[in-house]
């Protein structure tokens, strides 16, 4: 048998979201990503999706991130055994932000937790597409007591800040949510869970339904003038310019949230008790500041910086960009990474190779476009 008679096995059929038929319609360009046939751009292009997510609203389809329930009497600090949030004070209808950490403190995961109302104690979760069945998994193994349950529901993101205006016209009320909160509205018959929360900057709504309600809310909102569609290419653009971190790119199981940038999503009273995967590393980086820190960075140059170049100051390898791309935005090349924490601070100078040359890099603080999260004084997440 020569090497041309060896079979080549297929890859694995990528996963189809519910979507996947509207996206289609609507001209969208489809790419592979975490398993699934996802929606990269529509015919307007990354530029212009991102642009009118930051002056109007826009509708992203992010339906294959993992959701799921975990309920129980005392869930909440069950969960705390795996991660370093303050869950046992979250409120009901109230979301946090948090890590799933392995022994050492890395980042395993990083997850939206919400605790949903009624008597009974039940914790939504919201996890990454690429890690939710190492996610489930883990829970499920560490936490056998309690229930455990996937949930098989589109996830739609509305985006920008005519999302509040629009939202609330379909939903009465959706507009009085604070940040980070969460409420269950009614739509077909169904259940609609309602967050006001995103991966943009950009103040916004996660809408979590049926898979069979979605093309009809996704089509009500599109219909709206100010709303338009965008891909997970736009999605990133703004991510990036926000500085908000992507797992497997600025986030990895070498991680841990303290050099990442994160430790305002560790709570106080978890910092002083501990009870968490890799407390004592994170505890020290607390106390004596992390050997590297996550930076932004601006290359002076036209071209972007891609993941994986090394930062030098003089000779000396100081870094490593974990992130980068073009900011539609401020119409330049922009840059996420780690940095020595000496060479870390905001103005200092270092160097990068771009196609063979060597240029200069300037640490620059994050984020780089700001926020304009939904504030109202009591819609500020405790932590």
């Amino acid at each position: 048998m020569t090497e041309l008679d060896v079979a080549t096995p297929a890859p694995p059929a990528l996963a189809k979201l519910p979507l996947d038929a509207l996206h289609r319609r609507l001209g969208a360009r489809m790419a592979p990503f975490a398993g699934y046939d996802m929606p990269l751009q529509y015919e307007a292009g990354i530029v212009a999706e991102t642009l009118h997510t930051r002056r109007a609203a826009s509708l992203f389809d992010v339906s294959h991130m993992g959701q799921a329930i975990l309920g129980g009497a005392g869930a909440a600090r069950a969960l705390e055994s795996l991660t370093p949030a303050d869950l046992i004070s979250l409120a009901r209808e109230r979301t946090r932000y948090t890590q799933l950490l392995n022994e050492t403190g890395g980042i395993l995961d990083d997850l939206l937790v919400t605790r949903l109302p009624g008597v009974e104690e039940r914790l939504l979760l919201v996890v990454n597409a690429a890690r939710k069945q190492a996610d489930f998994a883990l829970i499920t193994a560490a936490l056998p007591q309690f229930d455990f349950n996937p949930l098989d529901r589109a996830l739609l993101a509305l985006q920008g800040p005519r999302a509040a205006a629009v939202l609330g016209a379909l939903l009465p009320g959706a507009e009085d949510l604070a940040f980070m909160g969460w409420r269950a509205f009614d739509f077909g018959g169904a259940p609609l869970f309602v967050s006001r929360s995103g991966y943009t900057g950009e103040d916004g709504f996660e809408l979590s339904l049926r898979a069979d309600h979605a093309e009809d809310l996704a089509r009500l909102l599109l219909a709206h003038e100010d709303v338009a569609p965008a891909g997970l290419g736009a999605r990133d653009a703004l991510r990036l310019e926000a500085g908000l971190p992507l797992y497997a790119h600025d986030l990895d199981e070498t991680t841990d949230p303290v050099e990442a940038g994160l430790s305002w999503s560790i709570g106080k009273r978890r910092r002083a008790e501990g009870g968490f995967p890799g407390f004592e590393r994170i505890h020290s980086a607390l106390e004596q500041a992390p050997a590297r820190k996550r930076v932004g960075l601006l290359p002076r140059s036209k071209a972007p910086l891609r993941e994986g170049a090394e930062l030098y100051a003089s000779t000396d390898v100081v870094g490593h960009v974990t992130s980068g791309g073009f900011s539609p935005t401020l119409q330049c090349p922009i840059a996420m990474g780690y940095v020595a924490s000496k060479h870390a601070n905001v103005g200092a100078t270092l160097s990068a190779t771009l196609r063979d040359k060597r240029i200069e890099v300037d640490v620059a603080a994050l984020p780089f476009v700001a926020h304009r999260y939904f504030k109202t004084p009591v819609g500020k997440d405790a932590r």
